[in-house]
């Protein structure tokens, strides 16, 4: 299995988008979208030097160009799941087919100026936190008066609240830890941004989304997320709500993804599948930052889609838990198993009572993702629908 993921705020760099404009349509594209995205596209991809490009509300609309720019040039066809880190959960969503790319373009401008003026509001910022215990690291976070805003897996815990508490977690740091203070304009995914959230809520009402053609994973808890108008709502709760990229690529393990592309800007993510999941579990990592490196992407969807040749292409979407509990899947169901929407294909056991599971679209149940008595959290992957488009 193979999953594009779409780089976060920090990831940018001066120039980064330049040899893309070389590609026939991009710069008129970009020209759209800047009309959309309220910014400059084409300068802040290109001549714009990196204080300009540090500016949240211009870089988050740049961002989310850049990863839907590069993913045209792909068969994304092939590819079974996306995800996204922070702002990149919008390209994610349009990958997936929940947003039309123009939604998630004018979602990512407001989501940037609105989160500029709430850092405007009252001296925040962040710092990582390298290394160390990690309950411990959460522990000292919340002592200092901070709120863990990124947990990243690999030893990366990001802390974030008022600059007088960051000062004191830099004076009185975990044991074993480094503190790196972050060059940010405000303490992002955290509750200072309530007003930004409530300003994309606003937005966010009027879209139509629908509901995934892919997996598509969810920062809130690395689960799957089946539905459209959910994903909507966690795309806005993300703003206030703890970046879990632990917890995306647990997941990412859990379903046995084998290969991995980072579209541009890319790096930030593909050194974090690097060094958290190693050994049997590592997947093979390609990272997309200028169009020589499209071949190489292509390749690696090619080897690892599972689908080649000439065959239909495989549309596969989740079925994810509606509930905390344990899994049951119905009796005398195999894998293999044609499916009609609506139906039961299994229960959680609950504290309340059992809660059934239903397809949600017509299809084969190409695999089950959990088993028998097995334990599940609410949004967990429990079976894979296939279908033949």
């Amino acid at each position: 299995m193979l999953a594009v993921l779409s780089p976060g705020q920090g990831s940018q760099k001066p120039g980064f988008l330049t040899p893309w404009l070389d590609l026939p349509g991009t710069e008129a594209r970009l020209r759209w979208w800047s009309a959309l995205a309220g910014v400059d596209l084409v300068h802040l991809g290109t001549a714009a030097d990196a204080d300009e490009i540090k500016d949240t509300a211009r870089t988050q609309p740049l961002l989310v160009a850049a990863a839907l720019l590069a993913a045209e040039h792909l068969p994304m066809y092939d590819v079974a799941l996306t995800a996204g880190h922070s702002v990149g959960e919008l390209g994610a969503a349009a990958l997936a087919g929940v947003l039309p790319p123009e939604a998630a373009i004018t979602l990512a401008g407001v989501r940037g100026r609105e989160m500029a003026a709430a850092c405007a509001l009252e001296p925040t910022g962040m710092a990582a936190v390298l290394g160390g215990d990690p309950d411990e690291v959460l522990a000292v976070i919340e002592k200092h008066g901070l709120h863990p805003a990124n947990r990243n897996g690999a030893g990366q815990v990001v802390a974030a609240g008022a600059l007088d508490g960051l000062d004191r977690l830099a004076a009185e740091p975990p044991a074993r830890t480094r503190i790196i203070r972050l060059q940010v304009a405000g303490a992002f995914h955290t509750p200072y941004m309530a007003p930004a959230e409530a300003a994309l809520a606003a937005v966010a009402a009027g879209i139509t989304p629908t509901d995934p053609a892919r997996i598509l994973l969810s920062n809130l808890d690395g689960s799957a997320v089946n539905h459209g108008r959910e994903m909507v709502q966690r795309l806005v709760r993300q703003v206030t709500a703890p970046v879990r990229w632990d917890l995306c690529m647990r997941t990412l393990a859990d379903l046995g993804v084998t290969g991995v592309i980072e579209l541009p800007p890319a790096g930030t993510l593909a050194g974090l599948v690097k060094r958290e999941l190693k050994g049997a579990a590592a997947p093979e990592v390609v990272t997309l930052n200028t169009p020589d490196d499209l071949p190489a992407a292509r390749d690696l969807i090619a080897r690892h889609s599972g689908l080649g040749g000439h065959e239909p292409v495989i549309q596969f979407r989740v079925v994810v838990s509606p509930a905390a509990g344990t899994f049951s899947p119905a009796e005398d169901l195999a894998e293999g198993a044609d499916l009609r929407s609506g139906q039961v294909i299994g229960h959680i056991a609950t504290r309340q009572g059992a809660v059934e599971v239903t397809a949600h679209d017509n299809g084969l149940l190409t695999e089950w993702l959990a088993h028998h008595d097995d334990p599940v959290a609410p949004g967990q992957p429990l079976a894979r629908i296939g279908g033949h488009a």
